[in-house]
């Protein structure tokens, strides 16, 4: 019982995806501060993002529960199997909202905190909702899931400014191809609970792999900007042009002969280059 209790609750909050956003703004945070991290900063960021994030996936589920009911994918989660309460879901959902948001804001700072309440509140209240009513829902989510970048920096206490706008481009135009792999794949779940995911209702896939090659076209550009802007060197350059060049190859390989073996493969490509292209920029 002990392993399914936590395990629930791990699911719930999403904690996997949470293992790389968590380590991108600490990232992000150790640059803002010219390659400097206090321990104290560090952990900070690190729980004040985890409480906010973990709040965005929690109530993410409370609002899509019925739909999650329908899909085969998501069907045996906690709260659409019973396992856990909506209400205790909820209500832990809204406390951590408000823990993530005071720990941001008094252990760091109001900047930091305020994106923190952006990112949750278009996650929860604008991305969820427009999953229902249009195919340009994965756009809008994609601010929310690159704002964790922007708080990492914000966290350094030096403000924003355009290298931040750079890594938050970055992390935005990777997830389009990237969820448009994963939406190819489940296209019949999402079409099954009524949800407007562009490869549902194109049912060739030819529109979305289009999409993907533009997405995946526009990061390999955004990815050069560090060094052409003067952040990073040339050995990044050629890093970055490596890596964008092959994962533009897995959205075209796709994008040829759609099917759910390439989706797949082309997935797997998505959660390659982001840490190899983060781990360039580092070093």
């Amino acid at each position: 019982m002990r392993t399914n209790f936590y395990s629930d609750w791990i699911q719930l909050g999403k904690l996997r995806i949470q293992a790389l956003s968590t380590p991108a703004a600490l990232l992000c945070c150790w640059l803002a501060d010219g390659m400097r991290l206090e321990w104290t900063t560090g952990i900070h960021l690190a729980i004040g993002l985890t409480l906010m994030s973990f709040a965005s996936a929690v109530l993410n589920q409370v609002v899509e529960v019925e739909l999650d009911k329908k899909m085969v994918r998501t069907a045996n989660r906690p709260l659409p199997a019973g396992r856990v309460s909506l209400e205790v879901a909820q209500k832990a959902g809204w406390v951590s909202a408000v823990l993530g948001a005071l720990w941001l804001w008094f252990a760091l700072n109001p900047l930091t905190a305020w994106l923190g309440i952006i990112m949750f509140g278009l996650y929860v209240f604008v991305y969820t909702p427009l999953k229902g009513v249009t195919e340009l829902n994965t756009i809008v989510g994609a601010i929310p899931g690159a704002l964790p970048l922007l708080v990492g920096w914000a966290a350094a206490g030096n403000g924003l400014d355009v290298f931040a706008g750079t890594l938050f481009a970055v992390l935005f135009l990777w997830q389009l191809p990237h969820f448009m792999a994963i939406a190819w794949l489940y296209r019949e779940d999402y079409a099954r609970a009524g949800m407007k995911m562009l490869p549902s209702a194109d049912k060739s896939g030819a529109l979305s792999a289009r999409q993907a090659a533009y997405w995946a076209l526009t990061l390999l550009v955004a990815s050069l900007l560090p060094t052409i802007f003067g952040f990073a060197d040339r050995v990044y350059f050629f890093a970055a042009l490596t890596l964008g060049v092959g994962f533009l190859a897995a959205v075209l390989h796709f994008g040829i002969k759609r099917t759910d073996k390439r989706a797949r493969a082309l997935l797997w490509a998505s959660l390659i280059y982001l840490p190899l292209l983060l781990l360039a920029l580092a070093l």
